[in-house]
C-alpha cells in the first residue's frame, strides 16, 4: 500500500524535512508514505480565503489518479486512537487501494474537496501549525505498523 501525504505548503524547515525522514525510512517498502507539497492560494488584501482554497483543491485534484482512497485530515474529523489507525490502515491495505491524506492550507481544505473525501479525521482537537503535522502523522503511521506487525515499538 502506497501512502501519499498532499499538504498544502511548501518551504518546510529542515527540522520537519529530517523529522518525517526518520519516520518515512523506517517505514517498509509495502507500506510507503510520499509526500508531495501543495503550493498555497495567495492570501492578503485582493485575495481571498474563498479564492485561495479553491485554487489549492484545484491543485490538489489534479494530483489526484483516481480510485485512491481519500482522507481528509480536519479539526473537525473523527479522532482515532493510536490502534484505531491501525486499524483503519489495515483496513486500507485490505482495501487494495492507495490512500492519499490531505492536509489543506492556513483556512481548510475547500468545503466540497472535504465532502468528497472517503473519511476526515483529526489529529487533535488542538490547531497545529502544519510542520508538526507531517512529523505527527508520519511517527503514527510507523506507530500503526508497528502494531500491525507486532514489532515493540507502540509500548
Amino acid at each position: 500500500m502506497r501512502l501519499r501525504l498532499l499538504a498544502v505548503g511548501t518551504r518546510m524547515p529542515d527540522w520537519v524535512s529530517r523529522g518525517v525522514e526518520e519516520y518515512r525510512k523506517r517505514l517498509p517498502r509495502d507500506f510507503t508514505l510520499d509526500i508531495e507539497e501543495i503550493v498555497p492560494g495567495q492570501r492578503g488584501k485582493n485575495a481571498g480565503m474563498t479564492r485561495a482554497t479553491a485554487l489549492e483543491a484545484e491543485r490538489i485534484r489534479g494530483r489526484l489518479k483516481g480510485g485512491e482512497r481519500l482522507v481528509a485530515l480536519e479539526v473537525g474529523g473523527k479522532a482515532w486512537s493510536t490502534e484505531q489507525l491501525a486499524r483503519e490502515a489495515e483496513t486500507w491495505r485490505q482495501e487494495g487501494r492507495d490512500v492519499v491524506l490531505l492536509v489543506g492550507g492556513p483556512d481548510g481544505l475547500e468545503p466540497s474537496l472535504s465532502a468528497s473525501a472517503d473519511q476526515r479525521w483529526s489529529l487533535s482537537p488542538l490547531t497545529l501549525p502544519h510542520p508538526l503535522v507531517r512529523i505527527l502523522l508520519a511517527e503514527q503511521l510507523y506507530r500503526a505498523w508497528t502494531l500491525l506487525v507486532g514489532h515493540p515499538y507502540h509500548r
